[in-house]
């Protein structure tokens, strides 16, 4: 009982269970793929060239988006303008779009018929193609530019007004400025902000499926996927599944060491100001990167929305029932994530020192762990009892919940440890307990993190294209698969329409919750 701050009781323990379920579902799984390893199986040729493009592409995105996203993040910093905020909140929308969506996007602007190669062919130059690994990359970078550029953004905010005001009576130029206080800031913050989005590259599925697939463009994880959709071979995607988990793990753990390094120390929270930026020079290059940046991103969700608005009515039967089949798993899902995230809340709260830090760390694997080698586990262990055709929704759902766990914990944990410091006396002297503490003390100051976790695990859910693929037959899947299916059958006009389907059904999951959760905190 001295480790803990108070009695962990039926929710303290119930989170503790569900904390450990994350290692023994990943053991679970490692273990179905070690037990379809034959002993002397090597990998082949094209086993190795998938590793080497794997680690090849997930670095080159991961330099190009934080190269990008420097100038972005500092002219986002150094800039006070009218939109800025909603510039800042667009920077978190490719984060929910559906890949599959902004893939049609990015093909509408750099595919063969898209704008891009329209202009080019208007001025007599040769065509690009957004195929293999140049298009893997530049997807990538998609995504990840606005993760990368408010991670930096968010290390330049934690650099003290104080600083700032200190260089302008020092009489610093720009140069030293940089020198002095932005370069040490970066020092601290790229490395973590390279490795966690190598991480996320290295564990793309959907974009290496869509844009990849040649035997120069293929990931370990489409090569998993190719080995048991059309090989079926579990020894195979046994042991790249090992190697993926092998690459991610390592990588993530030199990650969270990176994401602990000290700041520059506290200030008073003023206001920054930064005398150092009133050139017209360096006014001129904020407002390049903003815009370029800003024309990037939006460029392809608006080509999205411009072409398959129109056929938005007249969608097939198979389509529409697609999407009630992503409505309900983003809704179990969901379910699952928001009850996980509450009790390992709670008892994380309720313990102290290791315990608690072993609580978050256990929610920390699901990152490391890639998704197709947890349903590939999934798949093997399955196999032997029943289709996994039969059980596809259900892993889905059960998979979803398992990559969105993270982030939502991560949004719920602050806000109920600080209730719990702020009332918890209080509601100790009032023998306030049990289900009345939680609905008068902490649902109402959970309630707006909670609705941004629960609208965020909705939009993941509905979007995601990784285990599905695996385990649909033909007949079913989710919106996302089909929006493939529909692509892969060169139905373009109604693979837009389903696209902009999936983009509002996303968008709306999100905003709902969301709301949800401000209108009553």
């Amino acid at each position: 009982m001295a480790d803990r701050t108070q009695p962990i009781g039926p929710a303290g323990w119930t989170g503790i269970a569900a904390a450990a379920a994350i290692p023994v579902l990943i053991l679970a799984t490692v273990l179905a793929l070690v037990s379809q390893a034959e002993g002397g199986r090597g990998l082949s040729a094209a086993d190795w060239a998938a590793i080497r493009f794997t680690l090849w592409q997930a670095a080159a995105s991961s330099l190009i988006s934080i190269l990008l996203a420097i100038p972005l993040a500092r002219a986002l910093a150094r800039r006070q303008f009218v939109g800025r905020g909603l510039m800042v909140t667009l920077l978190g929308a490719p984060f929910l779009l559906p890949v599959i969506v902004a893939i049609f996007g990015l093909i509408a602007v750099f595919g063969r018929n898209g704008i891009l190669n329209t202009a080019l062919e208007a001025f007599g130059l040769p065509q690009v193609s957004i195929y293999g690994a140049h298009g893997v990359i530049l997807a990538h970078v998609f995504f990840n530019l606005p993760l990368a550029a408010r991670l930096i953004l968010q290390g330049w905010s934690s650099i003290p007004s104080e600083r700032f005001r200190l260089a302008a009576s020092l009489g610093m130029s720009p140069g030293a400025v940089q020198r002095h206080l932005e370069w040490p800031m970066l020092q601290r913050v790229v490395p973590g902000a390279f490795l966690v989005i190598f991480v996320i590259c290295t564990t793309s599925f959907a974009v290496a499926l869509t844009l990849g697939g040649g035997p120069r463009a293929t990931t370990v994880e489409l090569a998993i996927y190719q080995a048991l959709r059309f090989e079926f071979d579990l020894t195979r995607a046994a042991v790249l599944s090992m190697i993926q988990l092998a690459i991610t793990g390592s990588v993530a753990l030199v990650a969270l060491r990176h994401l602990a390094r000290p700041g520059f120390g506290a200030g008073l929270n003023r206001p920054i100001q930064r005398w150092d930026a009133d050139g017209s020079t360096l006014i001129g290059i904020d407002t390049l990167a903003i815009a370029s940046a800003a024309l990037f991103l939006l460029t392809p969700i608006l080509m999205v929305v411009l072409n398959g608005a129109l056929g938005l009515f007249t969608l097939p039967e198979p389509v529409w029932r697609a999407a009630g089949r992503s409505i309900a798993v983003a809704f179990a899902s969901t379910c699952l994530v928001v009850a996980s995230a509450l009790v390992m809340a709670e008892a994380s709260t309720r313990l102290r020192g290791n315990w608690s830090i072993g609580i978050e760390a256990s929610a920390l694997l699901a990152i490391a762990a890639s998704p197709l080698v947890v349903g590939t586990g999934l798949f093997i262990l399955i196999f032997p009892f029943a289709s996994p055709g039969d059980l596809a929704l259900p892993v889905t759902v059960l998979v979803n919940a398992f990559v969105t766990l993270p982030f939502a914990l991560r949004a719920l944990l602050p806000a109920r440890k600080s209730t719990e410091e702020d009332f918890g006396r209080l509601a100790a002297m009032l023998n306030l307990t049990g289900l009345a503490k939680f609905r008068v003390m902490v649902l109402p100051r959970l309630r707006a993190p909670l609705g941004f976790a629960a609208g965020l695990a909705a939009a993941l859910s509905m979007g995601d294209l990784g285990v599905i693929a695996l385990f649909a037959d033909p007949n079913g899947g989710t919106l996302p698969l089909q929006i493939f299916r529909l692509m892969g059958a060169y139905r373009m006009d109604d693979a837009a329409a389903a696209s902009v389907l999936l983009l509002i059904l996303s968008f709306a999951a999100f905003a709902v919750f969301d709301r949800w959760g401000q209108r009553g905190a």
